[in-house]
């Protein structure tokens, strides 16, 4: 039996498991994917030990994406430009990590906002934390120039300071002094999960071809897609992001690549 798991602290709220569950039944292999908390004490170690835990791989969830990136012996190029890994694997007893975030917020894009990136302008990102920072690097490579605007400026100004030219920063109140030039606006803040806290953009600034999109999908309608939706803008949940992100990870484990489908997707919407 092939085994996988979805390692961070804390972990029971990962739907990870249900994703990979799907996919394992889909294809009749005989593999397993579970949740395996790992304190933040214990993280270095665990990772320096990968090749004898039992697992072909996993994914790495909060709080030790950085610490998971450091351990490999091999690194895919986006993760040694963002220094975090998501997805890690075994090679000839080798850890091995790459970040399919920024992988999975682009698929779910294209899948459900079609043509968003025809033409890259200005992006506006709201948050400078771990998620932005996947984003904004699939962004630039999108062919975007990018507004990063963040609660503490320091944190967005080293997040724009790695991609110059393509980049720059300011803090989160000064959002709505981009609005204007976004032709995409992501929010990576907490604000709106589970329906608690306010994002202040005003939505009569954006251009009215713009996307609104956020990484939040508890619930998957928040406060800031509404008011996209009210104004007559795309917005995109973030359900999508978390779905295709785990593609890459599972042909890797289990060596069939899987679909994000329609059915996959209610699944998800069941147990949210």
């Amino acid at each position: 039996m092939i085994r996988a798991a979805v390692i961070g602290w804390p972990v029971g709220q990962s739907r990870s498991p249900l994703i990979h569950g799907h996919w394992l039944r889909e294809f009749a292999i005989d593999g397993g994917y579970d949740r395996l908390a790992v304190a933040p004490e214990q993280a270095e170690a665990f990772f320096a030990g990968f090749a004898a835990s039992g697992l072909a791989g996993g994914n790495v969830t909060i709080p030790h994406k950085e610490t998971a990136a450091r351990a490999a012996a091999h690194r895919t190029p986006v993760v040694e430009r963002i220094g975090a890994a998501n997805t890690l694997w075994l090679e000839d007893g080798l850890l091995c990590a790459d970040n399919t975030d920024g992988v999975g917020f682009l698929a779910n894009l294209d899948e459900r906002a079609s043509g968003w990136d025809a033409d890259p302008g200005e992006a506006l990102v709201l948050g400078a934390g771990g998620a932005a920072v996947a984003i904004v690097d699939a962004l630039v490579a999108r062919g975007f120039t990018v507004r990063i605007v963040n609660r503490t400026l320091a944190r967005a100004e080293e997040l724009a300071g790695r991609y110059p030219g393509k980049a720059t920063a300011d803090i989160l109140s000064a959002a709505n002094r981009y609005a204007a030039t976004a032709g995409l606006v992501v929010n990576t803040t907490s604000l709106g999960m589970k329906g608690d806290g306010a994002i202040d953009l005003d939505m009569a600034g954006l251009p009215a071809g713009a996307v609104v999109t956020d990484i939040v999908y508890v619930p998957l309608e928040t406060p800031f897609l509404a008011a996209a939706r009210a104004r007559g803008l795309r917005s995109v949940d973030g359900l999508g992001m978390l779905l295709h992100q785990a593609v890459p990870g599972f042909e890797r484990w289990f060596g069939r690549r899987p679909a994000v489908t329609p059915g996959l997707r209610a699944l998800i919407e069941a147990d949210l």
